[in-house]
């Protein structure tokens, strides 16, 4: 049943007829879960983390949190090779709750330690679905003594567009916290301009296949300059992710884009070498308090 609704909901045809050949490796398929469990439990997850600068400050003040797998016998895994795998059996929430869970401890200790960096967390269609994911964010707000406006989470198109109402119900429910949110990967999902308007979001991440050949592909030119300007007439911040140059960084300053993150800031980093890089840029990357 869980195979035809994944379907379903992938191919918006409302509904789906199970094929044994949605699940065609049920062997692989329990034992790939059984590792992820124990990943969990053993603390075989690692968190790292990507820098976002503000375009008009220079100043790098929050991160995109992201989420590695050491795996004991394949080394480092991606996320890309498991996280689709956990939403399709529902482990994503054991997953999210530890990234929460983690982040925000982090995000207070680098408090006490003096750097004042937020966090940005992905969050999956799965987790919007259950009714637990306001209430554990902010007891873990709480737990750490952190305020809930150094958190983003970031909600894809897609992952509203699956059930809107409960989506939006949860939206609203975060939003109360004090979260910020973020609609991830703009310009690749479904949503129309009306849904986005009734989702309580302070922030829109422009998808990176629109702007990994900005200086080069007219189009995406013209896609990414009009998503900034109607975001910002809507009040909302801008973030443009997969900047790998320095021409990319200076056309999306030049047409008013809020932040930047990519390789040319700085690849995803452990946390003790992302504070390493922090320390070693020139003051005005530094955030204050």
């Amino acid at each position: 049943a869980d195979a035809a609704m994944v379907t379903a909901r992938r191919t918006k045809s409302g509904f789906a007829v199970f094929d044994p050949a949605m699940e065609a490796d049920t062997e692989g398929t329990v034992s790939l879960l059984s590792q992820l469990r124990r990943a969990v439990a053993e603390e075989q997850l690692v968190l790292f983390f990507q820098p976002k600068a503000n375009f008009g400050s220079n100043r790098c003040d929050s991160v995109e949190v992201l989420v590695r797998w050491q795996h004991p016998d394949r080394g480092m895994i991606p996320p890309d090779q498991f996280i689709p795998f956990a939403e399709h059996t529902g482990f994503i929430r054991e997953i999210t709750k530890w990234v929460v869970d983690r982040s925000v401890a982090q995000v207070a200790s680098w408090r006490r330690a003096g750097l004042y960096i937020g966090v940005s967390i992905n969050v999956s269609a799965r987790d919007l679905v259950y009714e637990d994911l306001p209430s554990f964010v902010g007891d873990t707000l709480l737990r750490h003594g952190l305020d809930a406006g150094w958190i983003t989470l970031e909600v894809t198109e897609s992952a509203v567009m699956d059930d809107p109402k409960r989506a939006n119900e949860a939206l609203k429910r975060l939003a109360k916290l004090g979260i910020r949110l973020s609609v991830d990967d703009f310009g690749t999902g479904y949503s129309s301009l009306a849904q986005l308007k009734r989702m309580p979001v302070q922030e829109m991440k422009i998808d990176k296949s629109f702007v990994l050949e900005l200086p080069t592909n007219a189009n995406d030119s013209v896609i990414v300059r009009s998503t900034i300007n109607m975001a910002h007439s809507m009040g909302l911040e801008v973030v443009a992710e997969g900047i790998e140059d320095a021409q990319t960084w200076s056309l999306l300053q030049g047409w008013g884009c809020d932040i930047g993150q990519g390789y040319f800031l700085s690849r995803p980093l452990p946390a003790p070498q992302l504070e390493a890089w922090l320390r070693s840029r020139p003051l005005q990357m530094l955030a204050t308090a």
